[in-house]
C-alpha cells in the first residue's frame, strides 16, 4: 500500500472511528515527541509540545498507530497510554 492509496493528493484528511485525523499529524507527533524528550528544550516549548501532542493522541489511537509501534521512552509511552 502507498501513501497515495490511503490518502490521495487531493485529500487532507480522513476519518477513522468518528475522528477526522489531518494529513501530517503522525508527523507532527514526532515532531512534538523530540521537543517534549529534549531536555535543552525550554519548559515553555515543551509546554507547547505537550499539549500539541496530546491533541493528535485521538486521532492516532484511531489510526492504530500505536497497536502497531510502541514509543521507546517510558514517559512517553506512558503519556501515549494514558490517553488511550
Amino acid at each position: 500500500m502507498r501513501p497515495e492509496d490511503l490518502l490521495p493528493d487531493d485529500h487532507d484528511h480522513v476519518q477513522r472511528a468518528g475522528i477526522t485525523v489531518r494529513k501530517g499529524s503522525v508527523g507532527a507527533f514526532l515532531a512534538n515527541a523530540t521537543i517534549l524528550l529534549d531536555a535543552d528544550q525550554d519548559a515553555a516549548a515543551r509546554n507547547a509540545a505537550e499539549h500539541d501532542l496530546l491533541a493528535l493522541l485521538p486521532g492516532l489511537h484511531a489510526l492504530g498507530l500505536f497497536d502497531v509501534l510502541v514509543p521507546k521512552d517510558a514517559a512517553l509511552r506512558q503519556l501515549v497510554e494514558q490517553h488511550r
